[in-house]
């Protein structure tokens, strides 16, 4: 069951402040918000800015919930 916390990045841009809230269970919905922010031309908010704030999104999932990597060589068989 995933965690009820709020989570909480922030990124403060010359006089603007960007602020986001999500739970566990909006965390793919927050990466979209990041990508229509970053889409938009009437944000200074850029796709760099996205790109960051999100792989914080990602590095912030529970252990349990993260994708690993494991190269071929290292598969059981």
């Amino acid at each position: 069951m995933a965690s009820r916390d709020i989570n909480v990045i922030a990124l403060v841009k010359g006089g603007e402040r960007y602020v986001f809230l999500y739970d566990d269970d909006s965390r793919e919905e927050t990466l979209r918000t990041l990508g229509r922010y970053a889409s938009n031309p009437d944000l200074s908010f850029s796709w760099y800015d996205a790109s960051v704030l999100g792989q914080k999104v990602r590095q912030s999932a529970p252990r349990s919930n993260r994708v690993r990597f494991v190269p071929p060589a290292d598969r059981a068989a």
